[in-house]
């Protein structure tokens, strides 16, 4: 009597899940990123407690409830940005409602309202450099100035960046055929880099305003 191995008709085999190489090549540019910003405050706690006296001459200087404001709105720009991209995710490139109806918007609608807001905070910051040059506070005033502007310069040319990425996304949605994974993962990591923006300048904000 013969014996027979039975095999099964059908096999199972695991779903691997491979994790997208935008998003990690994105998460690991940031990491870099960060470790600069990190420099950046570290040298600004440095120079502080070398000079004390420069900082307790230069901060009252500053216009706190202006710097509120503008970080309102660069905060605030994360949130409409966050539901541009819940609108990716739906590959929903624009709105299906009428134009005051936000409960339809797109992923378009909300990324031209975060780059206004975005553009927002750069002039406003470039009021406050204005405002500051006229009472004497420059780059090679005294360290205290050198350090502020370095600092919220840098951060400034990356918000610039982050805008700039805002219009290739947008100009993608208009210029695709078909708005597909490609798009979404476009729109997605750009969402990356500006929530990270923003919560360096929370930090900034706390550091060379709140903390006199």
């Amino acid at each position: 009597m013969s014996s027979e191995t039975a095999v099964p008709t059908s096999v199972g085999h695991a779903t691997v899940n491979r994790p997208n190489m935008v998003s990690v090549g994105t998460i690991v540019w940031l990491s870099s990123e960060l470790m600069f910003f990190a420099g950046l405050f570290a040298m600004y706690f440095t120079i502080r407690a070398v000079a004390p006296g420069l900082w307790a001459e230069g901060t009252p200087l500053l216009d706190v409830q202006f710097a509120s404001v503008n970080t309102g709105i660069l905060v605030s720009s994360s949130v409409t940005c966050q539901l541009g991209v819940f609108a990716a995710e739906r590959f929903q490139p624009y709105r299906t409602g009428g134009r005051l109806n936000v409960l339809r918007w797109g992923m378009v609608e909300w990324y031209v309202v975060t780059f206004v807001m975005g553009a927002m905070f750069i002039a406003g910051q470039v009021w406050e450099y204005a405002t500051l040059v006229s009472e004497g506070v420059t780059i090679s005033s005294t360290a205290f100035g050198s350090i502020f502007y370095l600092a919220t310069g840098f951060h400034g040319l990356h918000v610039i960046g982050g805008l700039l990425a805002f219009c290739v996304v947008i100009g993608r949605a208009f210029a695709s055929y078909r708005f597909g994974h490609h798009e979404a993962t476009s729109a997605i990591v750009t969402s990356y880099y500006w929530h990270f923006v923003d919560v360096v300048w929370v930090g900034l904000f706390a550091v060379i305003y709140l903390i006199q």
